[in-house]
């Protein structure tokens, strides 16, 4: 079997992806967290915090809130109906580290959570680094 009879039959037995569908509902959810995060951004402001630090704390809040509603595994509904929109903020990241962790927490804390927590997130991690450390050569080369 080559790979155009391949195709044919795994596009016979899937249904075709709403695409519109779930561009709209990506772009509705991740909007919503953002929108939560400028809330976060103006609550922490308005509590007294200067501009940076309340960006740290909007970071550090919605890593948290994306970390427990993982554990109670509420997160990954959201995601099912999100998509995307639940990938590319922050809030991706923490769901990410956690739900490995809790996967493998039944092998023990250094074998299962420990060695696994970083099982999806870390090529992220690896390769934004490198990414990051490309871009500020050239920046620095060319500015």
């Amino acid at each position: 079997m080559d790979k155009k009879e391949y195709q044919k039959k795994v596009s016979a037995v899937m249904p075709p992806s709403p695409k519109i569908k779930n561009t709209i509902k990506a772009y509705l959810f991740g909007g919503g967290i953002c929108v939560i995060g400028q809330a976060l951004n103006e609550l922490y402001t308005n509590l007294g915090a200067s501009k940076d630090d309340a960006s740290v704390f909007v970071a550090i809040t919605l890593v948290a809130l994306s970390a427990i509603l993982t554990g109670f595994g509420v997160f990954d509904k959201i995601a099912r109906h999100a998509g995307a929109g639940t990938i590319v903020p922050i809030t991706g990241f923490a769901n990410s580290v956690v739900s490995p962790a809790m996967e493998f927490s039944p092998q023990g804390r250094i074998l299962g959570t420990a060695a696994n927590m970083f099982s999806i997130s870390g090529p992220v991690i690896v390769y934004g680094t490198a990414a990051a450390a490309v871009y500020g050569v050239v920046y620095y080369l060319f500015r």
